[in-house]
């Protein structure tokens, strides 16, 4: 019965937009210049992309949202795939992909235009045990080494935000886990979800209480694209008031990511 649910879920996703934005050769021109829309994926968050194991696939929210955009271009999709959110952004300006799923962040908007929000995920931190800190609100504190994956959303806002504490960058979430076991950082930060499922990894650390962010994202394409940035602002538009973006995180199963109401 449930694996007959999560397949009706799944289904229903293709007829959820009542209203959908009109495309043109111009629109289609800029969001699929190579005749296919190739779509920036990023597999250091699982809450939106996961790759099988066992055949390589790609599933999950970004996959719907790429397939239903192709089918409203009536192109393709390719995906080029990325390991980290920031090596997606870094890439705005190569012309390596047409549309990605971003954390909508000031520093990539110099590169990247970016939709409406579409979902939102707590960022918090966990400390280690034995660490007087309790709330997020007590972490940025003089000489408290914070941990954050560089280029991340939630690494961006606290390089703008962070004012005491003292900010480590490793290069991804597992070497900032690692970074972190080994004491070199005493606040490790991170999307809630994320912390919650890696805390097999961390047997000496607790989750303060609070956040200190709330991460958005939303759709990104090449920032000299002025057409296709107003074509998936009506996209995600209609996406979110339509339920789509609901019924497709339902259909993936993760936990800890919501559409915007």
């Amino acid at each position: 019965m449930l694996k007959f649910l999560i397949v009706a879920l799944a289904m229903s996703l293709t007829s959820a937009c009542a209203t959908p934005p009109p495309v043109t050769d111009a629109v289609r021109s800029e969001l699929a210049p190579s005749g296919k829309l190739r779509a920036g994926m990023n597999l250091g968050n699982a809450l939106f992309t996961q790759k099988d194991p066992a055949n390589g696939a790609l599933r999950g929210v970004s996959v719907d949202l790429m397939r239903e955009l192709g089918s409203r271009l009536g192109v393709p999709v390719e995906f080029v795939v990325y390991e980290t959110p920031g090596q997606v952004a870094d890439a705005a300006e190569s012309g390596a992909w047409d549309v990605a799923v971003l954390a909508i962040e000031q520093a990539r908007a110099r590169t990247i235009a970016f939709s409406p929000a579409m979902t939102e995920i707590e960022a918090t931190y966990v400390v280690h045990k034995d660490s007087p800190l309790r709330a997020a609100a007590q972490v940025d504190g003089a000489g408290v080494r914070i941990a954050a994956s560089e280029k991340a959303g939630y690494e961006l806002y606290l390089t703008r935000t962070v004012r005491n504490a003292i900010l480590i960058r490793p290069k991804g979430f597992p070497a900032a886990v690692e970074l972190f076991n080994a004491r070199g950082a005493d606040a490790l930060a991170a999307l809630k979800p994320q912390l919650l499922e890696s805390m097999a990894m961390l047997p000496e650390a607790r989750m303060v209480e609070g956040n200190f962010m709330i991460v958005n994202h939303g759709l990104g394409t090449p920032r000299n694209r002025p057409t296709a940035a107003a074509y998936l602002q009506a996209f995600v538009t209609d996406l979110v008031a339509s339920g789509f973006i609901a019924r497709s995180i339902a259909a993936s199963g993760v936990q800890g990511l919501a559409a915007v109401k």
